[in-house]
């Protein structure tokens, strides 16, 4: 592990990336000065100006590469099935005369490095402690893993696991590098995970239901979770009590909705990549106008959260072009609705399949502009053996997981 690539000093940007991401007294502060991020992501996926998809090496050009490793912002390293280890650097989502489509990226992202920050927070949500054991769900680039064996050293055992052998392999390589040696499992964590744990961490969102059961069963009593809520903003963190049950809250903290994959590829790609096609210039079933401007959800956490879970598997899309606004609203059920405003100005509203999901949405906004806020964050959470989450605040309550419904 050299501490220069390219005529940049990586201790310097690793050390400003730590004061940017921990407090001056944090327990955590020197495992991010002293991981050499970079080299857990040589190569990943960014969205060049024609919104494809294209591959960046780092050693082809170490400013951007020490930007995007010590930066804040997540790296995508893997679209569909497709590794940005194993791209070409002239690989993009353009097909062109003579491209091989498997050399083509294809689909949503599936992989990615969490933002620091965000791995830094979960650790802190976990509540390590030396000799407690910590399986780290979702080994991705190892990050997490490096940040937990720098830590805690030989004091802890720190077990990652993913389902992408590539991931955990080439992890397990990257980390032992830099002479750090967590256990690499590769394993599908919904059907089974190997080993009892004090403490389980993850970046990615865990779904609630009987992927979840895995995880549960693997936590000893009195041990804790952390973790996003999958295809939501909310992190949930809990103690499992003797019977089983897991109790805690909804953390005041958001994280960004990044669903943990089982799979080679994201669930829903092939549904939601044609329902995003037909929802752009598609006549609704239902047409109106709204009541409320078209809003960006990625900046409106909490009202995101609040619909995702009232209308679990949502996805969203946002964009603007010459003073308007656009917004779309998909589901895997078929549900489609598109907003369209100038400006902040009342949008013109399209809705199709079986849900209304703009006027599900304009509910909530309804609650919340009159209410002041939602009852999402700071929520209780009884998270049952079989999986189900249920969260309730005051007199609301709802379910997540295998045939739940919102109430």
């Amino acid at each position: 592990m050299t501490e220069r690539f390219g005529g940049m000093d990586w201790k310097r940007r690793a050390k400003e990336l730590a004061d940017r991401v921990t407090d001056p007294d944090s327990r955590w502060r020197d495992a991010v000065a002293g991981v050499a991020r970079h080299e857990l992501v040589p190569r990943w996926w960014e969205v060049d100006g024609s919104g494809g998809w294209v591959v960046r090496e780092g050693a082809s050009d170490p400013y951007a590469w020490a930007k995007a490793a010590y930066g804040e912002r997540s790296l995508v390293i893997r679209i569909g099935t497709l590794h940005a280890d194993h791209a070409k650097p002239d690989d993009r989502t353009d097909d062109r005369p003579g491209d091989r489509p498997d050399d083509r990226p294809h689909g949503l992202p599936t992989s990615s490095a969490a933002p620091p920050h965000l791995t830094v927070r979960m650790l802190r949500h976990a509540r390590l402690g030396a000799g407690l054991p910590l399986l780290d769900l979702g080994t991705a680039t190892g990050e997490l893993a490096a940040y937990a064996s720098h830590r805690l050293g030989g004091t802890t055992t720190v077990t990652s696991v993913d389902t992408d052998p590539h991931l955990t392999d080439t992890a397990g390589i990257r980390l032992a590098r830099m002479g750090l040696h967590p256990q690499l499992i590769t394993q599908n964590t919904t059907e089974h995970i190997p080993g009892l744990y004090e403490r389980i961490v993850s970046t990615a969102g865990l779904s609630a239901g009987p992927a979840l059961r895995p995880a549960l069963a693997a936590l000893v009593p009195g041990g804790r979770i952390a973790a996003p809520l999958a295809r939501t903003c909310l992190i949930i963190t809990g103690w499992k009590h003797a019977n089983g049950d897991v109790i805690g809250q909804v953390e005041h903290d958001t994280a960004p909705s990044v669903p943990a994959r089982t799979g080679d590829d994201h669930p829903y790609a092939p549904v939601l990549t044609e329902l995003f096609a037909h929802a752009r210039d598609a006549r609704g079933d239902e047409t109106g106008t709204g009541r409320h401007p078209v809003v960006d959800l990625a900046n409106a956490r909490e009202l995101r959260s609040m619909l995702e879970v009232t209308a679990p598997g949502v996805e969203y899309t946002y964009a603007t072009h010459d003073r308007h606004r656009t917004a779309c609203l998909l589901h895997p059920d078929g549900s489609w609705a598109r907003a369209t405003a100038e400006r902040t100005g009342p949008p013109e509203v399209h809705q199709g399949g079986p849900q209304r999901l703009w006027t599900i949405l304009e509910r909530l906004r309804d609650r919340l502009n009159a209410e002041g806020s939602l009852p999402l964050l700071g929520a209780r959470v009884h998270i049952t053996p079989d999986g189900n989450c249920h969260l309730s605040r005051g007199n609301w309550h709802t379910t997540i997981g295998s045939g739940s419904g919102t109430q």
